[in-house]
């Protein structure tokens, strides 16, 4: 005779039982580092560095000001403890309005069928430099266990379609070179499904010769980069907002552990005269051969992991 298996119960718990108020309970909790993490796990982002709350952008307030560290794109995050409105889908249109890159996440408890739609059709008809998610949080308990949180994705951007739309658009006189950078990063996201990375998430495709991969602050990255002509791949921790030199030589300060720890020495580029300042590593290979892209693709993977593991904890403390 089979054994019964006990099972609880799965219940839902009222938003307002934990959060009275959007501005000064919900927000703020949103607005930690670790319920953060959540929302940003469930978009398939890798983080989000959280800037301010209640913060003025131009004209506008957004409940979260956040920054995408991969791209240092803005991220505005407007919440609900109730079903979606119109005055807050106007908040989102004027945000699109008026500023030229941006993401924008509503949160709310529930999304009715019209402004759920309203959010595809601001994913469908805007180009990449927008992207427009629909979430919408529960609290649930299992038993007599405490509330834990739930975000649901129920809209979000269809990249692939943004990609194919741009490309349709602007196909005339591009480069032979842009085209391989495509196929070249495609392949590699492709390779990196088949691969997965537990530290670090590969972003859509594009037509330049870099991939940047977010580090956990805004104005460093780490930048995968591809040099046809010279037949060489790198991986470089990029410090694009370094005019003084104060990432760069704070991190010059841990040289010998870095390139212990990576098992490699390091390029360490301070570029006096320019704005920007790299850490940079390189691998030579046959960028067009598909069997040496694998292996490529392989190196990017295992020391873009050692980078980020080394790198990160003393990025985020600067």
């Amino acid at each position: 005779m089979a054994t019964s298996i006990k099972l609880s119960k799965i219940t839902k718990v009222d938003l307002r039982s934990c959060w009275q108020n959007e501005a000064s309970d919900f927000t703020p909790w949103l607005a930690s580092e670790e319920n953060i993490a959540l929302l940003a796990d469930a978009l398939g982002m890798n983080e989000l560095e959280v800037k301010s709350q209640e913060e003025h952008v131009g004209p506008f307030r957004a409940d979260i000001l956040c920054v995408d560290p991969g791209t240092d794109k803005l991220v505005l995050i407007e919440n609900q403890l109730e079903k979606t409105d119109h005055n807050h889908l106007g908040q989102i249109l004027t945000y699109a309005a008026g500023l030229n890159t941006v993401t924008i996440i509503w949160i709310a408890e529930h999304f009715t069928e019209e402004h759920r739609a309203a959010i595809d059709w601001l994913n469908q008809i805007t180009d990449k430099d927008f992207n427009f998610f629909g979430v919408e949080i529960e609290l649930i308990k299992i038993g007599d266990s405490p509330a834990a949180p739930m975000f649901n994705v129920i809209a979000k951007p269809n990249g692939w379609s943004k990609d194919v739309r741009s490309s349709q658009a602007s196909s005339e006189g591009r480069s032979e070179g842009k085209e391989f950078n495509y196929a070249y990063w495609t392949e590699f996201i492709e390779y990196m499904k088949q691969h997965p990375s537990k530290l670090f998430r590969t972003r859509s495709a594009s037509y330049d010769h870099w991939m940047s991969i977010a580090i956990g602050k805004s104005g460093i990255h780490v930048a995968l980069l591809l040099n046809k002509r010279e037949q060489k791949a790198t991986i470089q921790l990029y410090m694009s907002d370094d005019a003084d030199k104060m990432y760069f030589d704070a991190l010059v300060k841990y040289k010998e552990e870095a390139e212990e720890h990576i098992g490699l020495k390091l390029d360490w580029r301070r570029l006096d005269d320019k704005k920007a300042s790299s850490i940079d590593m390189y691998k030579s290979g046959d960028l067009s051969n598909p069997s040496s892209r694998e292996d490529i693709f392989g190196w990017y993977r295992e020391y873009t992991e050692k980078f980020i593991t080394f790198f990160k904890p003393i990025i985020k403390k600067l």
